[in-house]
């Protein structure tokens, strides 16, 4: 089945809030407190999105992966958020499939055209933070050509510390 890539519509809101919730309960499972997994809300990541498509950041890019109709996947991406980096590096926000969707070219699929879109808005460099044991989403990264910096981050959840790693792709 063929994958079609196009720009994020208010009408993709639902359906992307429940890959972004799906997504984060496959994907970091043990890697951040199951119960904290189990509350994500679909709704409520819906209403929020809600709220941010009312009010769009300038510059952020929102593309949705589908096939026979359906949205499997979505990928956001726009300028950095990281004080270290040139004003010409973009970032990779998130990229996320339905977990019955993770290796079928969906998520390839979006990783191109978000890089062939940065590539025509003259940006330099692309960056995206990954959960250090995340090995699926490391491997995926690396396929598409990113290696790690070297930068590390932690954040907390309910008490659990979770690491995180930045990659980086040169595109110019």
């Amino acid at each position: 089945m063929d994958v079609r890539i196009r720009e994020m519509a208010a009408d993709d809101i639902d359906a992307v809030a429940e890959i972004r919730v799906r997504g984060w309960q496959f994907a970091y499972r043990g890697l951040m407190p199951q119960s904290y997994l189990d509350a994500l809300s679909v709704e409520e990541d819906a209403a929020a999105r809600r709220e941010r498509w009312a009010t769009p950041w300038p510059g952020i890019m929102v593309l949705i992966a589908e096939r026979d109709g359906r949205p499997v996947g979505f990928c956001a991406f726009g300028p950095t958020r990281d004080d270290d980096h040139a004003q010409r590096t973009f970032d990779i926000y998130a990229i996320y499939a339905r977990p019955e969707a993770i290796g079928t070219g969906a998520g390839r699929a979006l990783m191109d055209a978000a890089l062939d879109r940065c590539r025509a808005a003259g940006v330099d460099s692309v960056a995206l933070w990954v959960l250090t044991g995340n090995d699926r989403a490391r491997r995926f990264y690396e396929r598409a050509g990113f290696r790690t910096d070297g930068t590390t981050a932690t954040y907390d959840v309910e008490g659990t510390p979770v690491p995180e790693v930045r990659y980086v792709l040169g595109l110019a």
